[in-house]
């Protein structure tokens, strides 16, 4: 095999300069590149991410399919144990599928669970190509965003409406992707907690200034365009919406609100 070092890898269109050493861990699984979510992203990107918990699982490869060619940037994967949260969702097969379903695609999962690091070997072999992890999770934050990072893959940190961002910045460092959850975690059609979670956007923002790093803020939560406006203008760039792009009648048009 040739070497990799310098090795520029086409995500949905895009090519983007990632480390060597990602490349060589966990983007050629299954004998081909897998996209990953690149260190040092750009944050003025506007990224679209669908969730695909709102679409329908009984064309779940068609639903992929669809968001992808409708212009979504990533796809989003929730995972939920019944534990961290009080739903159950999918598990690591489940993301295989979707990889195998659209395998170019950029698979952004957030796993809403109990125990990230118990479970992390197996998202990482089914395809995940950014994988989110919660700071209330009880694991060694530092150590499981350094095994992500280490396998090649994007790291992300989430943290819950109930919680001070000031929990998340001592991992700053690691992180690629901070998700603000703009609802309590569990359940799709909450209703969009602005007041609770524009605050953090902006301080989280300042931080990343103060400090010179380069990760995407990212929401997730009652995101409409409405939604997905407001909290634009607070300074998150990373948009997830289920219901509001699946159940949209035209997702490309609605993808390309999101970005306005």
């Amino acid at each position: 095999m040739p070497p990799l070092r310098g090795t520029r890898l086409r995500i949905l269109g895009r090519f983007v300069s990632v480390r060597a050493a990602s490349l060589q861990n966990a983007s050629l699984r299954a004998g081909r590149p897998i996209p990953i979510v690149p260190l040092m992203a750009d944050y003025h990107q506007r990224i679209i991410a669908p969730s695909v918990l709102a679409s329908d699982w009984g064309q779940l490869a068609a639903e992929a399919q669809r968001a992808v060619e409708a212009g979504a940037d990533w796809l989003h994967l929730d995972v939920m144990d019944g534990h961290f949260v009080d739903n159950i969702s999918f598990g690591p097969q489940f993301v295989g599928v979707v990889r195998k379903a659209v395998p170019d695609a950029v698979l952004d999962v957030h796993l809403m669970i109990e125990r990230p690091d118990h479970y992390l070997e197996e998202f990482i072999k089914a395809g995940s190509s950014n994988l989110t992890v919660h700071v209330e999770a009880q694991h060694d934050v530092t150590e499981t965003l350094k095994r992500t990072r280490g396998a090649g893959l994007g790291t992300g940190l989430a943290l819950n409406p109930a919680t001070p961002i000031e929990e998340v910045y001592p991992f700053l460092e690691l992180c690629d992707n901070i998700l603000v959850m703009t609802v309590v975690p569990g359940f799709g059609g909450q209703a969009f907690m602005e007041k609770e979670t524009m605050p953090k956007i902006e301080a989280v923002a300042a931080e990343r200034e103060k400090r010179g790093l380069n990760f995407h803020i990212q929401v997730d939560g009652g995101i409409y365009a409405d939604t997905a406006a407001i909290a634009a203008r607070h300074g998150a760039n990373n948009l997830v919406s289920g219901t509001g792009l699946f159940k949209a009648p035209d997702m490309k048009a609605a993808i390309e609100e999101f970005r306005r």
